[in-house]
């Protein structure tokens, strides 16, 4: 008689992912997180609303290839300060991961914020996590029918809103607003419209804790900025355990009620120690507290801390004298520096701009009264809010002088194509190539002005 052969051992090299149901929970650190909610929101859905100097305060206009701030326009030429400004955000994100952890993803982060946001959605039309829990486990009926299509319908108003609102940087908003209620939207609109709406609606709505476990690069080289010194939610095992619920000294003062799990947004058990998908968020340290107050305990089981203060037992102040380490201090030095030299920069940035083109169809020519003419083409741009008209002058050969209209008026953030003829007379220059400078200043501010250096050809 043959054995029958044993099955192969399957492996599964992905787990399906559970519904997590965050409990909700009152705390100072859930009462921080909602203030983040707030500021965050404020900024992101009023700043498009805000004009200075008759147009929208922020608007990046990539058609007119201008981005406007706070009455600071940046052309193309000025990628610089903006690629300088995203350096100066890495390192200040490199610098509070530095002290303290995530707080970053757990307060401020878009991904976070809009959970927050869709799930006080949910909680305020399914219930609290128990309720929500029970409406998953029932079968469809009209009841259960209603809740999730009222819950969606408002998941994707906020979704739509948050759409536009993102458009509505790089398209003028109250135009846009015009055009969506005259059905006059174009194409290109709509599409950022619905995908960004989409993707606010798939991300905090449907995939949550995937994205900031599966999705967020963040989450992956936040070890290499992290250190034994990093403020992190911690859970003191020391103290807690063994858990139980015996009011005994075998007992740790965790009492294993898993509130610290169910009010978790990525479900994980903080008391398991750190781990890469916490998000800093401290809701574990709310509930713990607010147990810890019931129970008679002192708060602080699990609490902001750090490996070596959890380690050598220290107290608050130790925990703070570690907070300037040459790690810490690094990268702040570096973040001041950048942000001085960004700073100054904008602040000695002449608002006036000048390149000179000469007209390479003409090396040079003898005009009728003797005179030796060179054709330019001067690219003014105005980078200022207020209008100027501007003088051109120019130097460098003895009676060079414009043969045009010398006097230009230029709006505010615009640019202008002016051409310019320069005459000088027969025998002031040598034959060949001869230095010339170009100066334009603003006849209202003489300290508003640019000059640039050209060459003046004298044929032979």
């Amino acid at each position: 008689m043959n054995a029958r052969a044993p099955k192969e051992a399957v492996i599964k090299m992905y787990a399906k992912r559970e519904d997590i149901h965050p409990r909700e929970v009152k705390g100072p650190f859930a009462t921080l997180r909602w203030a983040c909610v707030w500021l965050t929101q404020a900024l992101f859905y009023g700043l498009p609303w805000l004009s200075m100097h008759g147009r929208q305060a922020v608007l990046f206009d990539l058609g007119a290839r201008k981005f406007h701030l706070f009455g600071l326009v940046l052309w193309p030429q000025d990628f610089i300060y903006l690629a300088g400004l995203l350096i100066i955000c890495a390192y200040g994100l490199f610098l509070v991961t530095a002290v303290a952890g995530r707080v970053w993803c757990g307060y401020a982060c878009p991904q976070t914020v809009y959970t927050e946001i869709f799930l006080w959605i949910e909680r305020r039309i399914e219930g609290d996590r128990s309720a929500r829990v029970r409406l998953d486990r029932q079968p469809w009926t009209l009841e259960k029918l209603g809740k999730r299509g009222a819950k969606h319908l408002a998941w994707g108003t906020v979704a739509l809103w948050t759409g536009f609102t993102f458009v509505g940087y790089f398209t003028p908003i109250r135009a846009l607003g015009d055009a969506v209620a005259h059905l006059g939207l174009g194409s290109w609109e709509a599409f950022w419209i619905l995908f960004y709406g989409f993707a606010t609606y798939g991300n905090a709505g449907w995939m949550r804790e995937q994205v900031c476990k599966y999705m967020c690069p963040y989450a992956r080289f936040q070890s290499a900025m992290f250190d034994r010194d990093t403020l992190i939610v911690s859970y003191d095992a020391a103290r807690g355990e063994p858990r139980g619920m015996a009011r005994n000294t075998a007992k740790g003062d965790c009492i294993d009620c898993s509130l610290c799990v169910q009010v978790c947004p990525v479900g994980i058990d903080i008391r398991d120690g750190l781990q890469y998908e916490c998000i800093g968020c401290a809701a574990c340290i709310d509930a713990c507290s607010g147990v810890m107050d019931k129970v008679g305990r002192p708060r602080g089981l699990i609490r902001y801390s750090t490996e070596n203060a959890l380690a050598g037992g220290w107290n608050a102040k130790q925990i703070r004298a570690r907070l300037l380490r040459p790690r810490t201090l690094g990268y702040g030095l570096v973040f001041v520096l950048m942000a001085a030299g960004l700073g100054s920069a904008l602040a000695l940035r002449t608002p006036l701009k000048l390149d000179v083109i000469r007209d390479r169809g003409s090396m040079g020519r003898e005009v009728e009264d003797g005179k030796i003419e060179n054709v330019y083409r001067l690219q003014l741009m105005n980078t200022g809010e207020r209008p100027h008209r501007f003088h051109i002058g120019v130097a460098g050969i003895p009676s060079a002088a414009i043969a045009d209209e010398d006097l230009v008026e230029l709006d505010g953030a615009s640019a202008r194509a002016v051409p310019v003829r320069v005459r000088v007379d027969h025998g002031a220059a040598r034959t060949g190539s001869n230095a010339l400078t170009f100066t334009v200043t603003a006849q209202d501010d003489p300290a508003l002005r640019v000059t640039e250096k050209a060459v003046f050809i004298v044929p032979r």
